[in-house]
Protein backbone atom coordinates (compact mmCIF):
# COMPACT_ATOMS: atom_id res chain seq x y z
CA UNK A 1 0.00 0.00 0.00
CA UNK A 2 3.06 2.24 0.88
CA UNK A 3 4.25 2.03 -2.75
CA UNK A 4 0.98 3.21 -4.36
CA UNK A 5 1.28 6.08 -1.95
CA UNK A 6 4.54 6.87 -2.92
CA UNK A 7 4.05 6.71 -6.72
CA UNK A 8 1.20 9.22 -6.54
CA UNK A 9 3.33 11.57 -4.54
CA UNK A 10 6.25 10.91 -6.81
CA UNK A 11 3.71 11.95 -9.91
CA UNK A 12 2.38 14.55 -8.07
CA UNK A 13 5.70 16.14 -7.91
CA UNK A 14 6.77 15.35 -10.88
CA UNK A 15 3.55 17.30 -12.54
CA UNK A 16 4.31 20.12 -10.08
CA UNK A 17 8.30 19.82 -11.71
CA UNK A 18 6.47 20.53 -15.10
CA UNK A 19 4.46 23.22 -14.09
CA UNK A 20 7.36 24.98 -12.54
CA UNK A 21 9.17 24.68 -15.81
CA UNK A 22 6.07 26.18 -18.03
CA UNK A 23 6.52 29.11 -15.17
CA UNK A 24 10.41 29.58 -15.47
CA UNK A 25 9.68 29.77 -19.36
CA UNK A 26 6.23 32.13 -19.29
CA UNK A 27 6.87 34.23 -16.82
CA UNK A 28 6.29 37.51 -17.23
CA UNK A 29 9.04 38.58 -15.16
CA UNK A 30 12.24 38.03 -12.87
CA UNK A 31 10.51 37.38 -9.89
CA UNK A 32 8.30 34.93 -11.09
CA UNK A 33 10.63 32.75 -12.57
CA UNK A 34 12.82 33.13 -8.99
CA UNK A 35 10.07 31.71 -6.84
CA UNK A 36 9.77 28.71 -9.67
CA UNK A 37 13.36 28.13 -9.41
CA UNK A 38 12.88 27.75 -5.81
CA UNK A 39 9.74 26.03 -5.70
CA UNK A 40 11.51 23.60 -8.64
CA UNK A 41 14.31 22.94 -5.90
CA UNK A 42 11.78 21.90 -3.19
CA UNK A 43 10.21 19.99 -5.66
CA UNK A 44 13.04 18.26 -6.41
CA UNK A 45 14.24 17.55 -2.36
CA UNK A 46 10.24 16.07 -2.00
CA UNK A 47 11.54 13.56 -4.75
CA UNK A 48 14.67 12.54 -2.90
CA UNK A 49 13.15 11.76 0.08
CA UNK A 50 10.45 9.95 -1.58
CA UNK A 51 12.90 8.17 -3.41
CA UNK A 52 15.25 7.47 -0.02
CA UNK A 53 11.99 6.06 1.45
CA UNK A 54 10.74 4.12 -1.48
CA UNK A 55 14.54 2.43 -1.37
CA UNK A 56 15.13 2.30 1.95
CA UNK A 57 17.96 4.26 2.40
CA UNK A 58 19.64 7.61 4.20
CA UNK A 59 21.72 8.38 1.38
CA UNK A 60 18.85 10.06 -0.68
CA UNK A 61 18.38 12.34 2.78
CA UNK A 62 21.75 13.51 2.48
CA UNK A 63 21.24 14.31 -0.87
CA UNK A 64 18.16 16.52 -0.20
CA UNK A 65 19.64 18.40 2.72
CA UNK A 66 22.71 19.45 0.02
CA UNK A 67 20.44 20.31 -2.52
CA UNK A 68 18.53 22.34 0.21
CA UNK A 69 21.21 24.48 1.44
CA UNK A 70 22.63 24.57 -2.40
CA UNK A 71 19.19 25.68 -3.84
CA UNK A 72 18.83 28.53 -0.31
CA UNK A 73 22.13 29.73 -1.55
CA UNK A 74 21.12 30.28 -5.00
CA UNK A 75 17.98 32.12 -4.05
CA UNK A 76 19.74 34.32 -2.23
CA UNK A 77 22.12 34.93 -4.47
CA UNK A 78 19.90 35.69 -7.79
CA UNK A 79 17.56 37.96 -5.87
CA UNK A 80 20.74 39.63 -4.39
CA UNK A 81 21.87 40.14 -8.14
CA UNK A 82 18.67 40.94 -9.30
CA UNK A 83 18.31 43.39 -7.04
CA UNK A 84 21.48 44.91 -6.86
CA UNK A 85 23.14 43.84 -10.08
CA UNK A 86 26.13 42.38 -8.06
CA UNK A 87 26.32 39.25 -5.52
CA UNK A 88 29.33 40.40 -3.15
CA UNK A 89 29.51 43.36 -2.58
Amino acid sequence: MIEYALIFCALCYGAALLLDLWRIAAGPDAADRILALDTMVINVIALLVLYGIWRGTAVYFEAAMLIAMVGFVSTVAYCRYQLRGDIIE
